[in-house]
């Protein structure tokens, strides 16, 4: 039994003659429309990673404006508590 592929599904679902002539070992003739097309998914993947990254760093960021917001509190609580009250 062969292996169907995700990719060959979504081949077939878009275009069975496509898939079909792709089946029959025939070569496409817009190659060029295709190098375009694998282009800019892997423009789309690294701005998807981007993406990624510049919201964990943004998470990062708020949680360490967090902390430092929480130690400054914490130290004035406690020089208001150390000063002697008359």
């Amino acid at each position: 039994m062969r292996i169907v592929r995700a990719s060959e599904l979504g081949s077939y679902l878009f275009c069975q003659r496509a898939w079909w002539y792709d089946r029959q070992g025939y070569e496409s003739q817009n190659l060029a429309e295709l190098a375009a097309g694998s282009d800019l998914h892997e423009q789309h993947g690294r701005m998807a990673l981007a993406s990624g990254c510049l919201k964990t760093l943004a998470y990062g960021l708020v949680l360490l404006g967090v902390v430092i917001l929480s130690v400054v509190a914490v130290q004035a609580l406690l020089a208001s508590l150390a000063e002697p009250v008359f």
